[in-house]
């Protein structure tokens, strides 16, 4: 056992939460610490070196844009919107001040493609865990755009990538409640042989 490890490191890694975009505002982080953001993200487990995912930046006026796209793109799959509706598109990327995308590109390889999935989705966990690090708020989320082969080509994906989800960061300067977590009698259990069904 590795007792070096502060135990600061550990109280972080056993309380960090999604705090609600609602929740979520300004200001968020600099060009500096987006860097640092990414350059952590990208230390994940990646079986053959393949970098099967990459990151897109949505800040400033280019969320009002997407907003815009989106209720488009909504009443084209839905019909006529209400009011209320469109405005919930309109503001989809403009709750926040600050949303990464995490893109899943995968590569053609020998390694299957869900491996490759699997490290998108630790990239996506390590950025949501360095911006907590350095003290904002985060959300990570997909919605129905990243299902739709139109909603992706105008968010910036290529045909071929997937959306691993979008971490919505800022600032947040009231405590999230706790939600209950897992047992761990309930997800952890001895080897004890062959699946029978």
């Amino acid at each position: 056992m590795d007792t070096s490890a502060p135990n600061s490191i550990i109280e972080f890694l056993s309380t960090r939460s999604s705090t609600p975009i609602s929740a979520i505002g300004l200001p968020a982080p600099s060009d500096d610490e987006i860097q640092t953001m990414i350059r952590i993200a990208s230390r994940v487990p990646d079986h053959g070196r393949l970098t099967p995912w990459r990151f897109i930046l949505y800040r400033g006026e280019a969320r009002v844009q997407i907003g815009k796209y989106l209720a488009d793109l909504a009443e084209e799959r839905e019909g006529p919107l209400t009011e209320q509706r469109r405005d919930q598109e309109l503001k989809r990327f403009a709750r926040a001040p600050l949303v990464i995308g995490v893109v899943f590109s995968p590569v053609e390889h020998h390694i299957p493609e869900w491996e490759q999935f699997l490290s998108s989705g630790a990239a996506a966990m390590k950025l949501s865990l360095a911006a907590n690090a350095l003290g904002y708020a985060t959300n990570w989320i997909s919605n129905w755009y990243a299902s739709d082969e139109k909603g992706r080509a105008l968010l910036g994906l290529a045909p071929h990538e997937r959306v691993t989800g979008f971490v919505h960061i800022g600032t947040c300067a009231q405590k999230v409640p706790e939600r209950p977590r897992p047992e761990i009698k309930d997800i952890l259990s001895e080897y004890s042989g062959p699946w029978e069904g």
